[in-house]
């Protein structure tokens, strides 16, 4: 304990920040300004907690500056010297992002669809209307309960489904999904999807998309932020759940469901339905 040193002082700069780099969990990071005061003003001043965010939630690099909100506080004056107010923004900041990373890892689960928005296309609006997804039962009041595109000749022109989900920041883990099976037409066909496909984002401004709207009228009216990865469809009637490779935050509140390829072709019109 006589020949104990203090890295973090004796190291070059670079070789601390890759040691304390190779944290992952916030909780650690956060132990880590505990042990002095020199380390706390080392993760601060490096922005180590924002770095990890980052690393986290790559989704958060497209954050210009965060701006904390403190209840039953009033601001001090802007008084001292210029490294002074640096040094503020910068403690700011760090709590910014640990307040941020803590709420976005200690989540509960449950379902974060708020509203369906629009779809590309729908067959028979308003009884095969976008509304009916998020009914889990295939009949409702004796009636069939489940959502159309229309149909088309063409096997690959996909399909979009907008929602709006439960807040502006939510944290995706997996999207599940339910193909129809028609069981008022012979041979009971599943309608569902070669693959399908996530993106999460925000509209471009504050625009309200009214429900029954096509979603093509708004397509270039928002920004997202994360695409995944196409997944592949069974074609069969059951929930299927599709798990993201890493939780996703979602910046903006908006998911958008792309149904990519139809393999159900109906036959009374010979057009392929998703």
């Amino acid at each position: 304990m006589e020949n104990r040193i203090d890295f973090v002082n004796w190291l070059d700069p670079d070789m601390s920040i890759q040691i304390l780099t190779c944290l992952d969990d916030l909780s650690d990071l956060l132990r880590v300004t505990c042990v002095s005061r020199c380390w706390r003003q080392y993760v601060i001043a490096n922005g180590l907690c924002r770095q990890l965010c980052l690393r986290m939630f790559p989704q958060l690099s497209k954050v210009v500056h965060v701006v904390e909100q403190r209840y039953g506080t009033k601001d001090p004056a802007e008084v001292g010297s210029s490294n002074f107010m640096e040094w503020q923004n910068l403690e700011r900041e760090h709590r910014a992002y640990a307040f941020l990373a803590r709420g976005c890892t200690t989540f509960p689960i449950r379902d974060l669809i708020s509203e369906p928005i629009c779809a590309s296309s729908t067959d028979n609006y308003p009884e095969e209307s976008i509304d009916n997804t998020l009914e889990p039962r295939d009949v409702v009041a004796q009636r069939a309960s489940y959502w159309s595109s229309k149909g088309n000749s063409n096997p690959a022109e996909p399909e979009m489904l907008l929602y709006k989900l439960m807040g502006d920041l939510c944290v995706i883990t997996e999207v599940s999904i339910q193909p129809f099976e028609a069981y008022f037409q012979w041979g009971l066909p599943i309608y569902s999807a070669k693959a399908v496909r996530f993106r999460m984002g925000h509209p471009k401004s504050p625009v309200d998309v009214p429900l029954g709207e096509s979603y093509k009228d708004y397509e270039n009216k928002f920004i997202w932020t994360y695409t995944s990865q196409e997944f592949p469809m069974a074609q069969e009637n059951r929930l299927q759940t599709f798990k993201l490779p890493e939780p996703v935050l979602c910046i903006g509140g908006f998911l958008l469901i792309e149904l990519l390829g139809r393999v159900q072709r109906q036959d009374m019109d010979g057009l392929f339905y998703i």
